[in-house]
């Protein structure tokens, strides 16, 4: 089947859904998302939106503290578009219904790590459940807006389609849309448009611990790299300090904002130990804080740390966290009574596909905005809660351009090929799939972690190609399927990440290697690939 509209929007979180609503007024809009329509990674954001509202706050001071959070790679142009551009989507979240938490008639800014000042707009701790809230309602109330619910993005359609050889120093390769799956009927269909929207988050789940949602797997990444798109910076992976270490928990997130209210952190003997690490205690950067759990733990012989909010008050606890303490109690754990054991999980990518400050790629016509995307925000470590602000201000820049596009370039599309899958079968060995799938999860854990080495990633590249090798087999006989493609994908992106960590010789914010221990190079910059 084929379908057609003017803006394809590749994933429902709040950079789809932004640039959506800004581009509907000038044409008809398709969202494709693999599950329904409200699962997204901003879901699952609990801690906010960093952004100046206090006026005891600056611009100046933001833009430095994410500067610094990012190790000498962060683009201070991009960092300067987020921070100047907050304070206005957060009023216009605000206008469309979005209801953050306010005491005494003012916003309740809380502060985060990195941070200098209190900064953080929230909704409690489900803020990124608000804003998805907010923005959907819009969305589902406009005439212009289609969502496509459970279809899979399989690959962006360009000249390579049409027999053309497309490489990724070409500078004229355009983006004509995807070819989905479609998950309900089972067949793949052709959607075309002049202008798509890559904003399918992240791809926490390539580890075996993670804060992610299982809609993690890196499919935009991947997608963008195999259409020739550039990709820099995969290397840096943050993992977020504290995700709650109990069986069955799924590495359930303690927001950072935990923290930011007083919690501390504990080893096995009871001691409080970032003082060892870094003068701002709990709250440096997230780096340091999971690399310093991952070293205590190491040193001790522990599985985990522990978060300690015991000296708080209790009912401030539960109106400052209900959604994190009711977790909590549910796995058995009281936060305000009880030590809460913590480890760090992987979080979200610094890197991604290339993006200037319109979030226009290295393709024509492909677009793209939030965790998929990288503007140069982040450079070697993001700054607590500059997420959910840089996907909402780079999804509005990104349509403004995009209808610039639209508007101007008339080149007519051509004619598309259907999806061919003459040739292959059915197979029912989900076997094969699930055991690779552990097996590259279990792999990138051990060796393309928190702390890594010239060996390990050795290791971990050699093993990779053998798994690409067994599943781009299997994949050439068989009829496609979700699990399948996610696995590729999830090859893709580790692969991305390995090498990239690979041509980086030395520590910096994200990636810290023992080989390269106190190493910090003033010449290496992007890792492009």
């Amino acid at each position: 089947m084929s379908l057609k509209f003017d803006y394809l929007v590749i994933g429902s979180g709040s950079a789809g859904l932004t640039f959506a609503l800004n581009v509907a007024q000038h044409g008809t809009v398709g969202i494709i998302t693999k599950k329904d329509r409200a699962e997204s990674n901003t879901n699952y954001a609990q801690g906010g939106i960093a952004s100046v509202l206090d006026q005891h706050d600056s611009f100046e001071s933001h833009i430095n503290d994410t500067l610094i959070a990012g190790a000498g790679l962060c683009k201070r142009e991009a960092v300067e578009v987020i921070v100047r551009e907050g304070p206005d989507v957060i009023h216009e979240l605000i206008a469309m219904g979005a209801e953050f938490t306010t005491k005494n008639g003012e916003f309740d800014l809380g502060r985060e790590g990195g941070h200098t000042a209190n900064r953080i707009v929230h909704a409690a701790d489900m803020t990124g459940r608000e804003i998805e809230k907010v923005l959907l309602k819009k969305v589902s109330e406009h005439p212009n807006i289609s969502i496509l619910e459970h279809h899979f993005a399989m690959e962006f359609i360009t000249e390579h389609h049409l027999g053309k050889h497309v490489t990724r120093y070409d500078n004229d390769t355009h983006c004509y849309g995807v070819y989905a799956l479609n998950i309900t009927e089972d067949v793949v269909d052709k959607v075309i448009a002049r202008v798509t929207f890559l904003a399918t988050g992240g791809a926490g789940r390539v580890y075996l611990h993670t804060t992610n949602p299982e809609i993690a797997t890196g499919d935009g990444i991947a997608m963008a790299y195999r259409a020739k798109a550039r990709v820099a910076n995969m290397e840096f992976i943050q993992f977020h300090p504290t995700s709650l270490a109990v069986a069955g928990a799924n590495s359930f997130l303690i927001s950072e904002a935990v923290r930011g209210h007083g919690a501390y952190l504990r080893d096995s003997s009871g001691e409080r130990f970032m003082q060892h690490y870094h003068p701002q205690l709990e709250l440096a950067p997230r780096d340091i804080v999971a690399r310093a759990i991952d070293s205590q733990m190491k040193k001790l012989g522990d599985e985990f740390v522990s978060l300690d909010m015991r000296h708080l008050e209790k009912n401030d606890i539960i109106e400052h966290f209900p959604n994190i303490y009711a977790e909590c109690i549910k796995h058995g754990y009281d936060l305000a009574t009880q030590l809460v054991p913590v480890v760090p999980a992987a979080h979200y990518i610094c890197g991604g596909v290339v993006t200037d400050l319109n979030g226009q790629t290295s393709i024509l016509g492909l677009f793209s905005a939030g965790e998929v995307s990288c503007t140069g925000v982040h450079g070697a470590n993001r700054l607590a809660s500059n997420s959910l602000l840089e996907a909402l201000v780079f999804a509005k820049r990104a349509s403004v351009k995009a209808i610039e596009y639209f508007q101007k370039v008339n080149t007519p599309i051509p004619d598309l090929p259907e999806w061919d899958d003459s040739g292959t079968i059915n197979n029912e060995e989900m076997v094969l799939i699930s055991h690779n799938r552990r097996e590259l999860q279990q792999l990138m854990s051990d060796y393309v972690g928190i702390v890594r080495s010239d060996l390990r990633l050795e290791r971990a590249f050699k093993r990779t190609r053998l798994l690409y090798e067994e599943v781009e087999e299997f994949y050439n006989r068989n009829r496609v399927s979700v699990p399948l493609f996610q696995l590729r994908n999830m090859i893709t992106v580790a692969y991305l990440i390995i090498r990239s960590a690979m041509r980086r010789k030395e520590s910096r914010g994200l990636h810290y290697t023992t080989d390269y221990p106190d190493t910090l190079s003033s010449e290496q910059r992007d890792t492009v690939i």
